[in-house]
């Protein structure tokens, strides 16, 4: 008798619901509708200008819709057997929590993946290989590749230098750098501080502080961006703070839970769009400083832009527009326990979006009528948010 292997059928049926999110694993608790608030900081070019940027900043409100996948995803092998992945589709919406603005629209795809030979892929022993895709209206299509792991206690706080728990990224912080791939300025550094520490080789941008070095008001951000305009704080953290590391909204969040004494367990993604991410490892550091480089088992993908933010083949315009250089994401599914009723499902991420834009800036005043020189520069574009799973998920 000839025994034929078990092969991945071309007839793909729905199983039942509980097999459905069985086979999603890590990304089953993702399903449903969630719904919050988070804030959004970018960094722009500003043309009309062209000797500065626009560093926009914005209170959010988002509705995040996950859908299931019934069937699995065959994907066909030469080099080994077969595989099967299995996924969840999302329609991502955001908008400015003061005016209702339109901000981000992004449809997309979250997958897992069993280990594979060919090529070797294998995770730690409790994790597996995930893989975001998305589409974003400006021109750009993202694959990014990581891990789920899970993770037990509070999944966004900071202990000495024990990183964020759950995430394997040390940073999110939205101090510009050099030009890409660059180093991602460490926790805790400001546009202002790194300046100070680099004397006469980078130079500060006033638009990433509240006041101007005179002590007066910043007239153009944040309150050109937001009608009325953002507060001195949000939920306790000082906006300073809040420009510097988004990421402390997320931790504030954590903090007034752990306060009612709530625990948590769950599930965290970390993706990148390119196999490794470089850190500096202090603060407002010195070009040259201690680094660390984080690698991302599984990680791998790219980001693809349209013609316009690419800048190439452009006679006018020969640099580039402001064109996604590079996203990495942690993502916390979260069941949280509080102490005095049932558990309710949490998400929080926090995402650093790296574009890429030269501006003419100045070291030292140039002559009248000359600009500054041009530099190419990586300009973090960072986005949290903390959501619940809405009554019609």
């Amino acid at each position: 008798m000839t025994i034929v292997p078990d092969r991945i059928p071309s007839v793909r049926l729905v199983p039942d619901n509980t097999q459905v999110l069985q086979d999603l694993g890590p990304l089953a608790n993702l399903v449903g509708t969630w719904e919050g608030r988070g804030f959004n900081l970018i960094a722009r070019p500003d043309f009309h200008d062209k000797a500065n940027l626009y560093l926009q900043l914005n209170q959010t409100r988002e509705n995040f819709h996950v859908s299931a996948i019934g069937s699995a995803i065959p994907n066909r092998g030469f080099g080994q057997d077969d595989i099967n992945l299995f996924g969840v589709s999302y329609l991502q919406k955001i908008h400015d929590a003061a005016t209702g603005g339109a901000l981000h629209l992004e449809p997309g795809l979250w997958v897992t993946q069993p280990p594979t030979t060919f090529p070797p892929e294998e995770p730690a022993a409790s994790a597996s290989l995930v893989h975001r895709m998305g589409s974003i209206p400006h021109g750009n299509a993202l694959l990014a590749s990581g891990t789920a792991q899970p993770f037990t206690g509070a999944p966004t706080l900071q202990s000495g230098n024990v990183v964020y728990n759950g995430s394997l990224f040390p940073s999110f912080n939205s101090t510009p750098f050099g030009a890409v791939p660059g180093v991602i300025n460490a926790a805790g550094s400001s546009d202002a501080a790194t300046a100070a520490a680099n004397p006469g080789v980078i130079a500060p941008f006033n638009e990433y502080d509240l006041l101007f070095p005179d002590g007066s008001g910043n007239p153009r951000t944040p309150f050109d961006t937001s009608e009325p305009p953002l507060p001195t704080a949000i939920d306790g953290v000082k906006m300073q703070d809040v420009i510097n590391d988004p990421i402390t909204l997320l931790q504030a969040q954590i903090q007034e839970q752990l306060a009612r004494g709530d625990e948590f367990e769950g599930v965290a993604l970390n993706i990148a769009s390119q196999a490794t991410v470089t850190f500096n490892t202090q603060p407002n550091s010195k070009l040259g400083g201690p680094t660390t480089t984080v690698t991302i088992v599984g990680g791998d993908g790219g980001v693809e832009n349209i013609l316009f933010l690419n800048g190439e083949g452009s006679t006018n315009a020969p640099e580039p527009n402001a064109h996604t250089a590079l996203v990495y994401a942690t993502f916390w599914i979260e069941t949280v326990h509080p102490r005095q009723h049932a558990p309710y499902m949490q998400l929080q991420y926090a995402q650093m979006t790296v574009l890429d834009f030269p501006i003419f800036t100045v070291l030292n005043d140039p002559p009248p009528g000359q600009k500054g020189a041009l530099v190419d520069l990586g300009w973090p574009h960072v986005s949290v948010a903390t959501l619940r799973k809405a009554f019609n998920a």
